[in-house]
């Protein structure tokens, strides 16, 4: 297959692109290093150095002779992403090409601006791109988990069949974003509904919880080829956070009570997950959704498997609670329904004490490069 991947430098979509480069298919990559540039100017960099998008593309063929086509361009810039279109008429899309980061969303206007800016005219344009040059490639979209919010009724695989005044009905289950990045997701599945309604295109919509990781097997072949691996309160997610903190001697902080409980999932299992999704499209009208998890968590589940892992390993590992600066539900209902993606032959990567010492080596090789000032920038969303 011909897949094209949006957002192809980052943490997802760079080991996404070697995936499916490795199993035989034909991967463009594109990018516009937005990333990079916001990681630099907000002094939360990576973990550890990661050539740019061309020179990992050439480590890559070198070690494999296997090609990434790679193109350095913006999305949102529709005549750049209909050439992209164009020139190699994909079988897929995978779109990645999101600002990622809840706290950045809220740190200011201009950067609130930027995140509807840049998520919602990228997802139009990668469906007015799909419409005008091959209505029949798949739309594999990341969303995540983050749309649902904590509602106080289990959380079903997209959609709710609702009964009212004896009529029945289903509809996207009903979501309440808990910050303007999330907020511009759910925008992004109303718009994809829209125009599969409308035109009969399809698409996958991945609701995924928070990943964690350093690498998968494919980027275990050389230093060159890892993701980043963000650990600060911007782009990092908590648990890759937490084992920062944990190596540097930092306190591991926990907002408010620690109560709030997500699903988490290894960074090898998205991997999976958007490769059964390809391969295994969805059909021509079809907005097919999965919750991408494959184990719920409470922030404080979690910083406990990191303090213990790290005492055994001799890290001495202090857990201390902080002010919440996020609007949240701390003590919530949590029930997720996540079957989809084991049907198609998900295999999941759990989180063993093995696991989480192996995190703890990678992390302690690069100590020296950890930024203490990226923990906690102090956004807050009141």
């Amino acid at each position: 297959m011909r897949i094209l991947i949006l957002g192809a430098d980052g943490y997802l979509g760079w080991p996404t692109c070697l995936y499916f480069s490795q199993r035989g298919h034909e991967v463009i990559g594109v990018d516009s290093y937005f990333r990079r540039k916001a990681t630099a100017e907000l002094d939360c960099e990576s973990l550890f150095p990661s050539p740019d998008l061309i020179q990992r593309a050439k480590v890559w063929e070198e070690l494999t002779n296997k090609k990434i086509n790679v193109h350095i361009g913006d999305i949102t810039d529709y005549e750049f992403l209909i050439s992209i279109f164009k020139e190699f008429n994909p079988d897929a899309v995978i779109h990645y090409a999101e600002q990622p980061s809840a706290p950045y969303s809220m740190i200011n206007r201009d950067r609130a601006a930027f995140t509807l800016q840049n998520n919602l005219i990228g997802t139009l344009n990668t469906i007015y791109a799909v419409k005008e040059t091959n209505p029949d490639c798949h739309i594999i979209k990341l969303g995540t988990m983050g749309e649902y919010g904590t509602p106080n009724i289990d959380i079903e695989e997209g959609w709710l069949e609702i009964e009212h005044n004896g009529r029945k009905d289903k509809f996207l289950f009903p979501r309440q974003a808990g910050s303007l990045y999330h907020t511009t997701k759910v925008q992004d599945t109303d718009m994809l509904w829209f125009y599969i309604r409308t035109w009969g295109i399809r698409a996958t919509d991945l609701m995924q919880g928070p990943v964690y990781g350093l690498s998968t097997d494919e980027t275990d072949l050389d230093e060159r080829l890892r993701p980043f691996f963000n650990y600060d309160e911007i782009f990092g997610t908590v648990l890759n956070r937490f084992i920062t903190q944990a190596v540097a001697g930092y306190p591991l902080s926990i907002y408010g009570n620690g109560n709030q409980t997500r699903g988490f999932l290894n960074l090898k299992d998205t991997m999976q997950c958007v490769y059964l999704s390809a391969m295994q499209p969805s059909e021509k009208g079809q907005l097919r959704i999965f919750n991408q998890l494959t184990e719920p968590f409470s922030v404080r589940q979690l910083a406990d498997k990191v303090k213990m892992a790290g005492d055994k390993l001799g890290y001495n590992v202090v857990v201390e609670h902080i002010e919440n600066p996020r609007v949240e539900q701390e003590d919530h209902y949590y029930n997720v329904k996540y079957t989809g993606l084991k049907q198609l032959g998900l295999q999941p990567n759990y989180l063993t004490d093995n696991v989480l010492e192996n995190f703890f080596a990678v992390v302690d090789k690069y100590k020296d490069r950890i930024n203490k000032d990226a923990f906690f920038k102090g956004i807050k969303w009141k």
